[in-house]
Protein backbone atom coordinates (compact mmCIF):
# COMPACT_ATOMS: atom_id res chain seq x y z
CA UNK A 1 0.00 0.00 0.00
CA UNK A 2 1.42 3.36 -1.17
CA UNK A 3 2.04 6.19 1.61
CA UNK A 4 -0.57 8.68 -0.82
CA UNK A 5 -3.27 5.70 -0.41
CA UNK A 6 -2.60 5.47 3.55
CA UNK A 7 -2.93 9.22 3.79
CA UNK A 8 -5.53 9.61 2.13
CA UNK A 9 -7.49 5.98 3.70
CA UNK A 10 -6.73 7.83 7.19
CA UNK A 11 -8.28 10.99 6.68
CA UNK A 12 -11.18 9.47 5.09
CA UNK A 13 -11.85 7.10 7.85
CA UNK A 14 -11.44 10.22 10.90
CA UNK A 15 -13.64 12.30 8.78
CA UNK A 16 -16.28 9.63 8.84
CA UNK A 17 -15.51 9.32 13.02
CA UNK A 18 -16.02 11.28 15.58
CA UNK A 19 -15.52 15.08 15.09
CA UNK A 20 -13.37 15.30 17.96
CA UNK A 21 -11.12 12.96 17.14
CA UNK A 22 -10.95 13.99 13.58
CA UNK A 23 -10.02 17.57 14.65
CA UNK A 24 -7.67 16.08 17.13
CA UNK A 25 -5.04 13.82 14.52
CA UNK A 26 -6.68 16.07 11.13
CA UNK A 27 -3.07 18.63 11.65
CA UNK A 28 -1.10 15.17 11.11
CA UNK A 29 -3.32 14.01 7.85
CA UNK A 30 -2.77 17.08 6.60
CA UNK A 31 0.98 17.94 6.84
CA UNK A 32 2.38 14.90 8.45
CA UNK A 33 5.82 16.67 8.33
CA UNK A 34 4.72 19.43 10.26
CA UNK A 35 1.60 18.26 12.76
CA UNK A 36 0.27 21.51 15.12
CA UNK A 37 -1.90 21.47 17.79
CA UNK A 38 -2.18 24.97 17.24
CA UNK A 39 -3.72 24.24 13.67
CA UNK A 40 -7.17 24.80 15.13
CA UNK A 41 -8.56 27.16 17.70
CA UNK A 42 -12.00 27.25 19.32
CA UNK A 43 -14.28 27.48 16.42
CA UNK A 44 -17.32 30.28 16.35
CA UNK A 45 -18.66 29.47 13.67
CA UNK A 46 -19.98 25.96 12.76
CA UNK A 47 -21.65 26.58 9.22
CA UNK A 48 -21.55 29.60 6.58
CA UNK A 49 -23.63 31.35 4.30
CA UNK A 50 -22.03 33.23 1.55
CA UNK A 51 -24.38 35.69 -0.43
CA UNK A 52 -21.98 36.67 -3.36
CA UNK A 53 -22.99 39.26 -5.81
CA UNK A 54 -21.11 38.51 -8.80
CA UNK A 55 -20.44 41.55 -11.02
CA UNK A 56 -19.00 44.10 -7.92
CA UNK A 57 -21.64 46.16 -6.36
CA UNK A 58 -21.49 49.69 -6.01
CA UNK A 59 -20.19 50.89 -2.35
CA UNK A 60 -21.32 54.70 -3.20
CA UNK A 61 -24.81 53.67 -3.62
CA UNK A 62 -25.44 50.88 -0.94
CA UNK A 63 -23.14 51.08 2.00
CA UNK A 64 -20.69 54.21 1.62
CA UNK A 65 -21.84 57.65 2.49
CA UNK A 66 -19.67 59.87 0.79
CA UNK A 67 -21.64 63.71 1.34
CA UNK A 68 -17.95 65.21 -0.32
CA UNK A 69 -19.23 63.98 -3.44
CA UNK A 70 -22.27 66.30 -3.41
CA UNK A 71 -19.39 69.10 -3.74
CA UNK A 72 -17.37 67.80 -6.43
CA UNK A 73 -20.43 66.49 -8.50
CA UNK A 74 -19.77 66.82 -12.10
CA UNK A 75 -15.91 68.03 -11.64
CA UNK A 76 -12.76 66.06 -12.69
CA UNK A 77 -11.47 63.66 -10.58
CA UNK A 78 -7.97 65.37 -9.78
CA UNK A 79 -5.39 63.13 -11.82
CA UNK A 80 -2.92 62.62 -8.94
CA UNK A 81 -5.66 60.93 -7.19
CA UNK A 82 -6.85 58.85 -10.52
CA UNK A 83 -3.43 57.80 -10.65
CA UNK A 84 -3.34 56.23 -7.08
CA UNK A 85 -5.56 53.31 -8.56
CA UNK A 86 -5.93 51.17 -12.11
CA UNK A 87 -8.71 51.56 -13.90
CA UNK A 88 -9.62 48.73 -16.85
CA UNK A 89 -9.21 49.16 -20.22
CA UNK A 90 -13.28 49.79 -20.69
CA UNK A 91 -12.46 53.97 -20.12
CA UNK A 92 -9.27 53.94 -21.18
CA UNK A 93 -10.34 55.88 -24.47
CA UNK A 94 -12.78 58.32 -22.19
CA UNK A 95 -11.57 61.63 -21.93
CA UNK A 96 -13.36 62.92 -19.20
CA UNK A 97 -13.58 61.53 -15.87
CA UNK A 98 -15.92 63.66 -13.84
CA UNK A 99 -16.92 62.73 -9.94
CA UNK A 100 -20.55 61.81 -9.48
CA UNK A 101 -22.53 61.56 -5.97
CA UNK A 102 -25.56 58.98 -5.75
CA UNK A 103 -28.61 59.66 -7.04
CA UNK A 104 -30.46 57.55 -4.02
CA UNK A 105 -30.26 59.05 -0.66
CA UNK A 106 -28.65 57.70 3.03
CA UNK A 107 -29.44 58.00 6.12
CA UNK A 108 -27.99 56.15 9.11
CA UNK A 109 -30.10 53.33 11.24
CA UNK A 110 -29.35 51.24 14.44
CA UNK A 111 -27.69 51.87 17.36
CA UNK A 112 -24.67 51.89 15.03
CA UNK A 113 -25.41 54.87 13.38
CA UNK A 114 -24.33 53.20 9.95
CA UNK A 115 -25.16 55.18 7.04
CA UNK A 116 -27.33 52.36 4.39
CA UNK A 117 -28.95 53.67 1.08
CA UNK A 118 -32.62 54.40 0.71
CA UNK A 119 -32.27 51.47 -2.18
CA UNK A 120 -31.46 48.64 1.08
CA UNK A 121 -34.67 49.73 3.50
CA UNK A 122 -34.92 45.38 4.69
CA UNK A 123 -30.96 45.66 5.42
CA UNK A 124 -31.17 48.67 6.87
CA UNK A 125 -33.54 47.66 9.72
CA UNK A 126 -30.76 44.96 10.47
CA UNK A 127 -27.93 47.08 10.98
CA UNK A 128 -27.26 45.95 14.31
CA UNK A 129 -26.68 42.63 13.57
CA UNK A 130 -24.24 43.62 10.76
CA UNK A 131 -20.37 43.92 10.75
CA UNK A 132 -20.12 46.40 7.53
CA UNK A 133 -16.81 46.43 6.40
CA UNK A 134 -15.82 49.70 3.75
CA UNK A 135 -12.63 49.12 3.37
CA UNK A 136 -11.62 45.54 1.60
CA UNK A 137 -9.71 45.98 -0.96
CA UNK A 138 -8.59 43.67 -4.02
CA UNK A 139 -5.77 42.97 -6.82
CA UNK A 140 -7.75 41.75 -9.82
CA UNK A 141 -9.63 44.01 -12.03
CA UNK A 142 -12.02 42.08 -14.27
CA UNK A 143 -14.65 40.03 -12.93
CA UNK A 144 -13.16 36.41 -13.50
CA UNK A 145 -10.07 36.69 -12.10
CA UNK A 146 -11.42 39.17 -9.38
CA UNK A 147 -14.44 36.51 -7.92
CA UNK A 148 -11.19 33.40 -8.60
CA UNK A 149 -9.02 35.51 -5.98
CA UNK A 150 -12.29 36.57 -3.30
CA UNK A 151 -13.38 32.24 -3.72
CA UNK A 152 -10.08 30.47 -4.11
CA UNK A 153 -7.24 33.27 -3.08
CA UNK A 154 -5.77 33.12 -6.38
CA UNK A 155 -6.45 34.92 -9.47
CA UNK A 156 -5.47 31.90 -11.53
CA UNK A 157 -7.70 28.65 -12.16
CA UNK A 158 -6.83 25.50 -10.35
CA UNK A 159 -6.82 26.48 -6.48
CA UNK A 160 -9.36 25.20 -4.10
CA UNK A 161 -12.59 27.27 -3.28
CA UNK A 162 -13.12 27.91 0.19
CA UNK A 163 -15.97 25.91 0.31
CA UNK A 164 -13.54 23.09 -0.71
CA UNK A 165 -10.63 23.84 1.84
CA UNK A 166 -13.28 23.77 4.75
CA UNK A 167 -15.00 20.39 3.96
CA UNK A 168 -10.87 18.92 3.23
CA UNK A 169 -9.77 20.65 6.51
CA UNK A 170 -13.61 20.24 8.37
CA UNK A 171 -15.07 17.52 6.63
CA UNK A 172 -19.19 17.07 6.85
CA UNK A 173 -21.57 17.62 9.57
CA UNK A 174 -24.30 15.59 8.10
CA UNK A 175 -22.72 12.57 6.19
CA UNK A 176 -26.09 12.08 4.14
CA UNK A 177 -25.64 15.42 2.45
CA UNK A 178 -22.58 17.43 0.70
CA UNK A 179 -20.85 19.77 3.29
CA UNK A 180 -20.21 21.98 0.40
CA UNK A 181 -23.63 23.39 -1.59
CA UNK A 182 -23.57 25.96 -4.22
CA UNK A 183 -26.74 27.70 -5.16
CA UNK A 184 -26.98 29.86 -8.42
CA UNK A 185 -30.10 32.48 -8.59
CA UNK A 186 -31.32 33.17 -12.22
CA UNK A 187 -32.48 36.95 -12.92
CA UNK A 188 -29.94 38.40 -11.80
CA UNK A 189 -27.96 39.06 -14.50
CA UNK A 190 -26.41 37.31 -17.78
CA UNK A 191 -22.71 37.73 -16.86
CA UNK A 192 -21.00 33.98 -16.91
CA UNK A 193 -19.75 32.09 -13.65
CA UNK A 194 -16.78 30.49 -13.77
CA UNK A 195 -17.66 26.80 -12.09
CA UNK A 196 -13.46 26.96 -10.83
CA UNK A 197 -15.12 29.34 -8.51
CA UNK A 198 -16.54 26.46 -6.45
CA UNK A 199 -13.79 23.75 -7.54
CA UNK A 200 -11.42 21.54 -5.67
CA UNK A 201 -8.55 22.38 -7.61
CA UNK A 202 -5.77 19.67 -6.75
CA UNK A 203 -7.89 18.38 -3.74
CA UNK A 204 -9.42 15.40 -4.15
CA UNK A 205 -12.27 15.81 -6.23
CA UNK A 206 -15.03 15.21 -3.83
CA UNK A 207 -14.41 18.59 -1.89
CA UNK A 208 -15.66 20.48 -4.99
CA UNK A 209 -19.17 22.37 -4.43
CA UNK A 210 -22.40 20.33 -5.27
CA UNK A 211 -24.57 22.38 -7.31
CA UNK A 212 -28.43 23.03 -6.63
CA UNK A 213 -30.63 23.45 -9.36
CA UNK A 214 -33.85 24.86 -9.32
CA UNK A 215 -36.89 22.29 -10.65
CA UNK A 216 -38.02 19.14 -10.01
CA UNK A 217 -34.50 17.54 -10.15
CA UNK A 218 -32.16 19.59 -8.53
CA UNK A 219 -28.97 17.32 -8.54
CA UNK A 220 -27.96 16.41 -11.44
CA UNK A 221 -28.09 12.76 -11.91
CA UNK A 222 -28.87 11.72 -8.73
CA UNK A 223 -32.48 10.08 -9.53
CA UNK A 224 -32.39 6.26 -10.72
CA UNK A 225 -32.66 5.73 -14.34
CA UNK A 226 -36.44 4.20 -15.08
CA UNK A 227 -36.77 0.96 -14.04
CA UNK A 228 -33.67 1.06 -11.71
CA UNK A 229 -34.96 0.39 -8.13
CA UNK A 230 -32.79 1.68 -4.90
CA UNK A 231 -31.98 -1.88 -4.44
CA UNK A 232 -30.92 -2.69 -7.85
CA UNK A 233 -28.75 0.74 -7.20
CA UNK A 234 -27.47 -0.22 -3.95
CA UNK A 235 -25.85 -4.16 -5.12
CA UNK A 236 -24.59 -1.98 -8.22
CA UNK A 237 -22.61 0.18 -5.71
CA UNK A 238 -21.54 -2.56 -3.70
CA UNK A 239 -19.90 -4.09 -6.58
CA UNK A 240 -18.24 -1.12 -7.97
CA UNK A 241 -16.70 -0.34 -4.42
CA UNK A 242 -15.13 -3.25 -4.13
CA UNK A 243 -13.42 -3.47 -8.14
CA UNK A 244 -12.55 0.08 -6.93
CA UNK A 245 -10.99 -1.01 -3.92
CA UNK A 246 -9.02 -3.67 -5.42
CA UNK A 247 -7.39 -0.90 -7.66
CA UNK A 248 -6.51 1.26 -5.61
CA UNK A 249 -5.08 -1.56 -3.37
CA UNK A 250 -3.05 -1.80 -6.30
CA UNK A 251 -2.51 1.31 -7.31
CA UNK A 252 -2.79 3.84 -4.48
CA UNK A 253 -4.66 6.13 -6.56
CA UNK A 254 -6.67 8.54 -3.95
CA UNK A 255 -9.11 9.86 -6.50
CA UNK A 256 -10.22 5.91 -6.34
CA UNK A 257 -11.35 6.77 -2.66
CA UNK A 258 -12.67 10.35 -4.00
CA UNK A 259 -14.84 8.28 -6.83
CA UNK A 260 -16.50 6.06 -3.91
CA UNK A 261 -17.66 8.36 -1.45
CA UNK A 262 -19.14 10.71 -4.49
CA UNK A 263 -21.41 7.57 -5.40
CA UNK A 264 -22.27 6.82 -1.38
CA UNK A 265 -22.69 10.49 -1.16
CA UNK A 266 -25.08 9.98 -4.38
CA UNK A 267 -26.52 7.36 -3.10
CA UNK A 268 -27.84 8.73 0.40
CA UNK A 269 -28.86 12.09 -1.13
CA UNK A 270 -31.05 10.39 -3.34
CA UNK A 271 -33.15 9.97 0.32
CA UNK A 272 -31.79 13.35 2.31
CA UNK A 273 -32.30 15.65 -1.23
CA UNK A 274 -35.85 15.76 -1.90
CA UNK A 275 -36.62 16.60 1.97
CA UNK A 276 -34.83 19.08 2.25
CA UNK A 277 -35.45 20.86 -0.71
CA UNK A 278 -39.35 20.79 -0.23
CA UNK A 279 -40.96 24.18 0.48
CA UNK A 280 -44.58 22.79 1.17
CA UNK A 281 -43.54 22.61 4.57
CA UNK A 282 -42.76 26.46 5.24
CA UNK A 283 -45.59 28.51 6.79
CA UNK A 284 -47.23 31.56 4.94
CA UNK A 285 -45.17 33.97 7.58
CA UNK A 286 -41.85 32.89 6.43
CA UNK A 287 -42.80 33.59 2.51
CA UNK A 288 -44.01 36.67 3.85
CA UNK A 289 -40.70 37.48 5.38
CA UNK A 290 -38.23 36.88 2.38
CA UNK A 291 -40.88 38.11 0.11
CA UNK A 292 -42.90 36.18 -2.49
CA UNK A 293 -39.58 35.67 -4.71
CA UNK A 294 -39.24 33.09 -2.44
CA UNK A 295 -42.01 30.91 -3.62
CA UNK A 296 -40.45 31.18 -7.26
CA UNK A 297 -37.59 28.20 -7.41
CA UNK A 298 -34.57 29.31 -8.32
CA UNK A 299 -34.62 33.35 -7.51
CA UNK A 300 -32.18 34.99 -4.94
CA UNK A 301 -35.29 34.80 -2.28
CA UNK A 302 -36.00 31.29 -2.97
CA UNK A 303 -32.39 30.12 -2.61
CA UNK A 304 -32.23 32.10 0.41
CA UNK A 305 -35.01 30.06 2.12
CA UNK A 306 -33.56 27.23 0.61
CA UNK A 307 -29.58 28.08 2.43
CA UNK A 308 -31.71 28.31 5.87
CA UNK A 309 -33.30 25.01 5.12
CA UNK A 310 -29.33 23.46 4.51
CA UNK A 311 -27.47 25.09 7.30
CA UNK A 312 -30.31 23.81 9.22
CA UNK A 313 -29.96 20.23 8.18
CA UNK A 314 -26.01 20.66 8.75
CA UNK A 315 -24.68 21.63 6.11
CA UNK A 316 -21.10 23.17 6.16
CA UNK A 317 -20.73 25.89 3.68
CA UNK A 318 -23.46 27.19 2.02
CA UNK A 319 -22.39 29.28 -1.49
CA UNK A 320 -24.95 30.73 -3.46
CA UNK A 321 -24.38 33.21 -6.66
CA UNK A 322 -26.17 36.26 -7.50
CA UNK A 323 -25.22 38.12 -10.64
CA UNK A 324 -25.94 41.45 -12.45
CA UNK A 325 -24.37 44.38 -10.71
CA UNK A 326 -21.83 44.87 -13.21
CA UNK A 327 -23.13 48.51 -14.27
CA UNK A 328 -21.22 50.41 -16.64
CA UNK A 329 -23.69 52.22 -17.62
CA UNK A 330 -27.53 52.67 -16.54
CA UNK A 331 -26.26 52.04 -12.82
CA UNK A 332 -29.34 54.48 -11.12
CA UNK A 333 -31.68 51.45 -12.90
CA UNK A 334 -30.06 48.79 -12.56
CA UNK A 335 -28.86 48.78 -9.12
CA UNK A 336 -31.99 49.71 -8.22
CA UNK A 337 -33.74 46.23 -9.40
CA UNK A 338 -30.62 44.51 -7.84
CA UNK A 339 -31.72 45.78 -4.61
CA UNK A 340 -35.34 44.80 -5.33
CA UNK A 341 -34.38 41.28 -6.21
CA UNK A 342 -31.90 40.82 -2.75
CA UNK A 343 -31.89 43.19 -0.14
CA UNK A 344 -35.50 41.70 1.62
CA UNK A 345 -34.21 38.03 1.28
CA UNK A 346 -30.78 39.11 2.77
CA UNK A 347 -32.38 40.41 5.68
CA UNK A 348 -34.80 38.12 6.22
CA UNK A 349 -32.08 35.22 5.90
CA UNK A 350 -30.46 36.82 8.83
CA UNK A 351 -33.40 37.30 10.51
CA UNK A 352 -34.52 33.89 10.14
CA UNK A 353 -31.18 32.26 11.84
CA UNK A 354 -31.52 34.54 14.65
CA UNK A 355 -35.12 33.55 15.39
CA UNK A 356 -34.18 29.88 14.93
CA UNK A 357 -30.93 30.07 17.44
CA UNK A 358 -29.06 29.20 14.13
CA UNK A 359 -27.33 33.17 13.76
CA UNK A 360 -24.89 32.38 16.83
CA UNK A 361 -22.96 29.69 14.88
CA UNK A 362 -23.42 30.45 11.16
CA UNK A 363 -21.82 33.19 9.33
CA UNK A 364 -23.52 35.05 6.87
CA UNK A 365 -21.48 37.35 4.83
CA UNK A 366 -22.59 39.94 1.52
CA UNK A 367 -20.41 41.21 -0.66
CA UNK A 368 -19.01 40.87 -4.38
CA UNK A 369 -15.42 40.63 -6.12
CA UNK A 370 -14.58 44.51 -6.41
CA UNK A 371 -16.08 48.26 -5.97
CA UNK A 372 -16.85 51.12 -8.58
CA UNK A 373 -15.26 54.15 -9.33
CA UNK A 374 -16.53 57.18 -7.73
CA UNK A 375 -15.91 58.75 -11.51
CA UNK A 376 -18.72 58.24 -13.94
CA UNK A 377 -18.02 55.59 -16.89
CA UNK A 378 -19.79 56.88 -19.87
CA UNK A 379 -21.63 60.58 -20.02
CA UNK A 380 -22.94 61.96 -16.67
CA UNK A 381 -26.65 63.02 -16.91
CA UNK A 382 -29.02 64.68 -14.53
CA UNK A 383 -30.53 60.61 -14.12
CA UNK A 384 -28.30 58.16 -15.65
CA UNK A 385 -24.29 57.97 -15.09
CA UNK A 386 -22.17 53.95 -14.71
CA UNK A 387 -19.34 53.22 -12.79
CA UNK A 388 -16.04 51.18 -13.54
CA UNK A 389 -14.58 48.73 -11.94
CA UNK A 390 -12.73 49.33 -9.11
CA UNK A 391 -10.24 46.89 -6.74
CA UNK A 392 -9.06 49.64 -4.76
CA UNK A 393 -11.93 49.76 -2.10
CA UNK A 394 -15.55 47.92 -1.47
CA UNK A 395 -17.86 47.33 1.10
CA UNK A 396 -18.98 43.87 2.43
CA UNK A 397 -20.67 43.08 5.73
CA UNK A 398 -21.08 39.88 7.94
CA UNK A 399 -23.42 38.80 10.28
CA UNK A 400 -23.31 36.03 12.89
CA UNK A 401 -20.73 33.28 13.65
CA UNK A 402 -18.50 35.39 16.04
CA UNK A 403 -18.79 38.71 14.35
CA UNK A 404 -18.84 41.64 16.43
CA UNK A 405 -22.15 43.28 15.34
CA UNK A 406 -23.42 46.80 15.12
CA UNK A 407 -19.74 47.52 13.85
CA UNK A 408 -18.82 49.43 11.04
CA UNK A 409 -14.77 48.97 10.44
CA UNK A 410 -12.60 50.61 8.05
CA UNK A 411 -13.11 54.16 6.34
CA UNK A 412 -12.29 54.93 2.89
CA UNK A 413 -11.46 58.84 1.73
CA UNK A 414 -13.72 61.59 1.25
CA UNK A 415 -14.09 60.52 -2.87
CA UNK A 416 -14.92 57.21 -1.91
CA UNK A 417 -11.72 56.09 -3.78
CA UNK A 418 -8.68 55.01 -1.42
CA UNK A 419 -8.77 53.17 1.22
CA UNK A 420 -8.32 55.72 4.47
CA UNK A 421 -8.09 53.65 7.42
CA UNK A 422 -7.98 49.98 8.59
CA UNK A 423 -7.73 48.21 4.97
CA UNK A 424 -8.64 44.28 4.84
CA UNK A 425 -7.17 42.72 2.14
CA UNK A 426 -9.17 39.37 0.65
CA UNK A 427 -6.43 37.17 2.60
CA UNK A 428 -7.50 39.42 5.67
CA UNK A 429 -10.87 38.23 5.33
CA UNK A 430 -10.19 34.61 4.24
CA UNK A 431 -7.94 34.45 7.02
CA UNK A 432 -10.84 35.94 9.15
CA UNK A 433 -13.27 33.40 8.06
CA UNK A 434 -11.08 30.48 8.69
CA UNK A 435 -10.43 31.93 12.14
CA UNK A 436 -14.06 32.22 13.25
CA UNK A 437 -14.52 28.83 11.66
CA UNK A 438 -11.34 27.59 14.45
CA UNK A 439 -8.81 27.21 11.97
CA UNK A 440 -5.04 29.08 12.05
CA UNK A 441 -5.29 29.82 8.05
CA UNK A 442 -1.28 29.59 7.99
CA UNK A 443 -1.87 25.67 9.25
CA UNK A 444 -4.27 24.39 6.66
CA UNK A 445 -2.15 23.55 3.69
CA UNK A 446 -1.60 20.90 1.53
CA UNK A 447 1.25 19.33 -0.90
CA UNK A 448 0.96 19.67 -4.34
CA UNK A 449 3.78 19.70 -6.94
CA UNK A 450 6.34 20.05 -4.26
CA UNK A 451 5.14 23.20 -2.25
CA UNK A 452 2.78 23.74 0.95
CA UNK A 453 -0.32 25.66 -0.41
CA UNK A 454 -3.15 27.45 1.86
CA UNK A 455 -6.02 29.50 1.13
CA UNK A 456 -4.00 32.49 2.05
CA UNK A 457 -1.27 32.26 -0.44
CA UNK A 458 1.54 33.67 1.94
CA UNK A 459 -0.92 36.88 3.05
CA UNK A 460 -2.97 37.49 5.48
CA UNK A 461 -4.31 38.54 8.69
CA UNK A 462 -6.90 38.00 11.28
CA UNK A 463 -8.92 41.01 11.49
CA UNK A 464 -9.15 40.70 15.37
CA UNK A 465 -11.50 44.40 15.41
CA UNK A 466 -14.35 42.61 13.98
CA UNK A 467 -14.92 39.57 16.09
CA UNK A 468 -17.01 39.58 19.21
Amino acid sequence: MTRAHQMHSRRAFLQNTASGLGALALGTLMNPLHASAQSFLQPKARRVIYLFQSGGPSQLESFDYKPALAQWHGQEIPPSIQKTQRNSGMVADQASFPLVQSIYGFRQHGQSGAWVSELFPQTAKIVDELCIVKSMYTEAINHEPAVLFMQTGSQLQGRPSIGSWLSYGLGSINENLPGFVVLISKGGGAQPLNAGSWGSGFLPSHHQGVQFRSGADPVLYLNNPHGVHRGDRRRSLDLIASLDAQHQASWGDPEVGSKIAQYEMAYRMQATVPEVVDMKSEPDHIFKLYGEDARKPGTYAYNCLLARKLVEQDVRFVQLYHMGWDHHGGLPNGIRSQARQTDQASAALVTDLKQRGLLDDTLVVWGGEFGRTSFSQGRLTATNYGRDHHPGCFTMWMAGGGIRPGTVYGETDDLGYNVARDGVHVHDFQATMLHLLGIDHEQLTYRYQGRRFRLTDVHGQVVQSILA
